[in-house]
């Protein structure tokens, strides 16, 4: 498996050697930053810890990354994991009262979506630094494109592999860990964990901060790749949406479920681009939210679940 895992990285690595044209490029960049979002996302939604809204934490990031770049010229490279440490401490703000005081369950995921939505609408009202509603771009640098990292398709492609190689890392040290054990056994009795001398709340934060950074470094890459930031597709129910959406219909029990499920989204994001154009502008969260449903009626473990299941 892992040397299968290598050998097809390695494949990865040689497409934009291949003549692969932009467009091809530009969804597999898409592709597997969203790879990376949904597999920090399912690192703790496979614990019973279900996040509706871990576009705050993307927002946070790629919004930090940006106006420290465009308002006092520090370089993305400095300023994406400032971002990222932004939205940790987001995670731990919001994590830490929610597992001292045994917020779980439907509640739990209540509280993360109006996290969601409280980052969204403060992204609006500070329109003067933000462009709130409207949006903002980072300022181009075509004099020093690396500085910038304003990279050509192909450098993003490459960046976008190794953050995907980090993403799947982590899983795999989080997954071997005692954390992993710890986790699933306060996933099957939180009390009875406590009991033989489990440390709930530091288990439940470190997994909520561990995801939240790796979320979001995937999305603050994914608004500095398409050089445009906007609330609603940064730190809104749909983006949350989307993530939950790919990690479940990938499988989010599979370290490579959620890369199954970036891919199906965003294949699916662009047949429905191209078959309804503007004539039906939802047909995305709407077939998003369907599906959902469905996958958790009868795919309860995703697409890679079932394949395994199968073999």
């Amino acid at each position: 498996m892992n040397l299968a895992l290598a050998a097809f990285v390695l494949l990865l690595a040689a497409v934009p050697l291949l003549g692969t044209p932009d467009y091809f490029l530009h969804l597999g960049v898409t592709s597997m930053l969203m790879a990376v979002s949904g597999t920090g996302w399912a690192m703790m939604g496979r614990f019973g810890l279900v996040s509706l809204g871990h576009g705050a934490f993307i927002g946070t990031a790629a919004y930090v990354m940006a106006m420290l770049w465009n308002e006092v010229g520090v370089t993305p490279w400095l300023g994406l994991p400032i971002g990222v440490a932004a939205a940790m401490l987001l995670a731990f703000l919001l994590g830490y009262p929610c597992f001292r005081l045994r917020v779980v369950g439907h509640y739990f995921a209540l509280v993360t979506l109006a996290a969601g939505e409280i980052v969204r609408l403060l992204i609006v009202a500070l329109r003067e630094h933000t462009g709130g509603s409207l949006g903002m771009t980072p300022r181009l640098a075509p004099d020093a494109p690396f500085l910038a990292m304003q990279f050509s398709k192909t450098g993003f492609w490459w960046m976008a592999l190794l953050v995907w190689v980090f993403a799947l890392l982590v899983w795999w040290w989080l997954d071997r860990s005692m954390a992993s054990r710890a986790l699933a056994a306060i996933n099957e009795d939180q009390d009875a964990a406590a009991s033989i001398g489990i440390h709930v709340t530091r288990e439940k934060l470190r997994v909520t901060i561990i995801s939240a950074g790796i979320a979001a470094l995937g999305g603050a890459l994914g608004a500095q790749y398409r050089l445009y930031l906007n609330p609603e597709s940064l730190a809104g129910i749909g983006i949350s949406l989307q993530i939950v959406f790919g990690a479940i219909a990938g499988g989010m029990y599979s370290m490579l479920g959620p890369s199954v499920g970036a891919v199906f989204t965003i294949g699916l994001e662009e047949l429905l681009r191209v078959g309804f154009g503007t004539v039906f502008i939802g047909a995305a969260p709407f077939a998003y939210g369907i599906l959902l449903v469905l996958f958790i009626l009868f795919l309860p473990r995703g697409i890679v679940g079932f394949l395994l299941r199968k073999r």
